[in-house]
């Protein structure tokens, strides 16, 4: 930098030391470690235009990756902005348009491979099929080989070869453990079928655009070698969100050889490595100076978000874990707030104290699309989206549907509403071949075009045509017995609950086990809506009642994005920034996931805390973090325990509240047996909040069962409480008792309706 001229050009000035060095350390390999919030993209962004200004490379010779189409698009503007003309005599912002090799892995990789389709047996002009066409070419030779379609879905054997594709591995390459996965080991041969059937299509899947380049460097080091003549400059932004494949990739073509030069700039954060589902792995950013001998390290540490307080607590979480590169946040911003950690009794308190606190925001002049509410789950969504419709709270869901809006909640409310209503022809239409029947388009487009002929409803025609010999005969059994289970279902609606009853269809109807069948990374989080969806029953008095409030709900304002709050996971939330960040749910089974920590071990432990770090870290003036002592599961009353992240957020950057009172001694002794952290030190703060657990200890419930996750509540009946006594809730109100049945009540609630609720939630009014 000694070298640097004085004053510095437009696009260097206002850079902070690291930020100097990252964009003036054009040489050899060089890894950016950049925090959050430290400002990676315009070092990154600096880098680009000093390399085009100084003439080190011009723009067919730099590579520029990205991960996604609208960050390619920002750099490019944020590039053209920043240089202007005077670093390209005149050709400024058209000078940028012109880098062709500025994009994500993907789009580069198929450029590259139309230059060189032959190499691996396909032409230029080869298509790339998207995700429906690989489903149905891989069904089709899953039936070819004489397997069973339903036992062997062909999205099971897409998502393997998927990871096998992220890992580099061609079918010959596939380790014979994990072609065991499917079909009692034949995944490897299908997997080659899948390949050889590409190719006489001449068609590729999003996997093979960077596999194929992979097998042409490999395989044909001339033509590698001219690319990395090429390339005198290669810059990646995020990552450490590579996977094995995309980091070979790399390594290839950044590799010092025959006339390559071997600049490769790499920016990352290791703390924010939360992608593994999907094929990232963190090992690539931390052995980056292992594989590029020579490499510096440059660490961006000053950030220009978030407040002290909320660094420090979220350094402070991030500290405990083992595989990182390290680095220490620190910025010039006033103190601000401390980070709020608030205990509340259960999820519908939560919502409700979240959005009074919006509220509250709100009318001190705060804008809604500052405020945001980060889930670790996406069901966690539902209870927040009621609330806010009950109190006209405008929302909008960032990175995914709103609840109701999910294609597996669709279904599930399509079962309930032809349940209901018999001649509810849209819905009966969505469930007709969901899950899959055996019913084809003909037979479907036959009972369509009856019930247009003979102006019956759409389950009318298709029971006429049940009777006759109009449709074959396996299409007339899966009608039958459709219409059958909907009729027997009917028959359920007085005798069981809307609830039980939403279950029933749901397992009957062969919806689950199509969902369980289902291998993909998404289907765990849909069956946990549709548990959510059942649990949502519950709060209503019967069937009808509970799709009217959906109905309510479905039609909340669907105008634009202006002034409204924000909901999302915290995965869709990396890369975003609000000045108040709501973070519900810090609790163990929660957050951390306990289905991520069975699969995956201390290493799934480490990206939960990774994942609490982004979130902590999307705050800008203010982070609140609740944790419920009671969380409805699967319908009963658990007790949970708060995560263990909460413990490790140090007590000189958090303020502790709670909404409850007592139960304290009885938590306490409950727990303390079978505590799951006790060999961390409670007294300097890294145990799993006890002290904040103890504060939020449930008042009233017996606890019969302890067990490492949760505390199951319940106990038997009370008997002062009799039918026709008053009675207070804590959120319903004054109300009568109604009925009783064990440790449960019905009453009738003066504001809140008829509701079913524990004795234990109640005192005599």
């Amino acid at each position: 930098m000694a070298s640097l001229p004085e004053p510095l050009p437009d696009w260097l000035s206002g850079l902070n030391p690291p930020q100097l060095a990252a964009a003036t350390a054009l040489d050899g390999p060089v890894l950016v470690l950049a925090g959050a919030g430290t400002g990676k993209t315009r070092a990154l962004t600096a880098r680009l235009a000093q390399i085009l200004a100084t003439r080190r490379a011009w723009p067919s010779e730099i590579l520029s990756v990205t991960f996604t189409n609208k960050a390619a698009a920002e750099m490019r503007h944020r590039l053209a902005a920043m240089i202007g003309p005077s670093a390209t005599e005149g050709r400024g912002p058209s000078f940028v348009e012109a880098m062709p090799w500025l994009g994500t892995f993907h789009s580069i990789a198929a450029k590259m491979l139309r230059r060189h389709a032959e190499l691996v047996g396909l032409r230029s002009n080869y298509t790339i099929l998207d995700t429906d066409d690989v489903l149905r070419l891989l069904k089709r030779i899953i039936v070819d080989a004489g397997l069973d379609e339903k036992r062997w879905p062909s999205r099971q054997l897409s998502g393997l070869i998927d990871r096998w594709k992220n890992r580099g591995q061609t079918p010959d390459k596939v380790p014979a453990g994990e072609s065991f996965a499917f079909a009692d080991g034949r995944g490897a041969e299908l997997y080659g079928r899948y390949q050889a059937e590409l190719k006489t299509l001449n068609a590729a899947d999003f996997g093979d655009l960077l596999l194929h380049m992979l097998v042409i460097f490999e395989q044909h080091r001339d033509v590698l070698a001219d690319w990395q003549r090429r390339f005198k400059q290669v810059l990646v932004d995020e990552y450490q969100d590579t996977n094995a494949a995309q980091y070979r990739w790399l390594q290839l073509l950044a590799a010092p050889s025959e006339g390559g030069q071997g600049n490769i700039c790499c920016v990352g954060d290791d703390d924010q490595s939360i992608y593994s589902w999907r094929g990232a792995e963190i090992a690539n950013i931390l052995r980056f100076e292992r594989d590029f001998p020579g490499a510096r390290t440059i660490r961006l540490e000053q950030n220009y978000r978030s407040t002290p307080h909320i660094l420090a607590a979220a350094s402070g979480v991030i500290a405990h874990n083992k595989g990182r590169l390290g680095k220490q946040l620190w910025t010039e911003l006033a103190q601000g707030e401390r980070v709020q950690i608030i205990s509340i009794w259960d999820g519908p308190e939560e919502a409700r104290l979240v959005g009074e606190r919006i509220e509250r925001l709100l009318a001190e002049g705060a804008d809604a699309t500052d405020i945001a509410i980060l889930v670790r789950a996406s069901y966690q969504t539902r209870e927040f989206e009621d609330r806010f419709i009950a109190i006209g709270l405008p929302y909008r869901i960032i990175g995914g549907f709103r609840f109701y809006e999910r294609a597996e909640i669709r279904d599930a409310l399509a079962y309930l509403r032809i349940v209901a209503q018999p001649d509810d022809a849209l819905a009966f239409e969505r469930i007709v071949n969901t899950p899959k029947r055996g019913l084809g388009d003909k037979s479907i487009g036959k009972v369509q075009a009856h019930a247009r002929r003979t102006g019956t409803t759409l389950p009318g025609a298709a029971q006429a045509l049940v009777e006759t010999d109009e449709l074959p005969a396996a299409a007339r059994r899966a009608l039958g017995d459709l219409l059958a289970a909907i009729r027997r279902w009917r028959s359920q609606m007085d005798a069981l609950d809307q609830a039980a009853l939403a279950q029933m269809i749901l397992e009957e109807s062969g919806y689950i086990a199509m969902l369980e069948a289902d291998r993909s990374a998404e289907a765990a989080g849909r069956l946990d809506n549709l548990a959510e969806l059942v649990r949502a029953m519950e709060g209503f008095t019967d069937l009808q009642a509970f799709l009217e409030h959906v109905a309510l709900v479905m039609e909340n304002d669907r105008g634009d994005h202006a002034d409204k709050v924000v909901l999302m996971t915290l995965h869709a939330a990396k890369g975003l920034e609000f000045n108040h960040v709501f973070l519900p749910g810090w609790e163990e089974g929660l957050f951390p996931s306990q289905r991520a920590l069975d699969e995956g071990g201390a290493n799934s432990l480490e990206e939960e805390r990774r994942l609490a770090y982004v979130g902590i870290t999307r705050a800008r003036r203010r982070a609140t973090i609740l944790h419920a002592a009671n969380r409805r599961v699967y319908g009963q009353w658990t007790s949970a325990i708060p995560s263990r992240f909460i413990a490790e957020i140090p007590a000189a950057h958090s303020d502790s509240e709670t909404t409850l009172a007592g139960g304290a001694s009885l938590w306490r002794a409950a727990l303390a047996e079978r505590d799951p952290f006790a060999h961390l030190d409670r007294s300097s703060g890294r145990g799993p909040g006890w002290d904040r657990a103890a504060r939020a200890a449930p008042k009233g419930p017996r606890l019969i069962e302890a067990r490492a996750s949760a505390v199951t509540v319940g106990g038997a009946a009370r008997t002062d409480l009799a039918i026709g006594a008053r009675v207070f809730h804590s959120k319903f109100g004054a109300g009568t008792v109604q009925g009783q049945d064990g440790n449960k009540l019905e009453i009738a609630f003066d504001h809140a309706g008829v509701k079913m609720v524990l004795d234990s939630f109640v005192q005599p009014a």
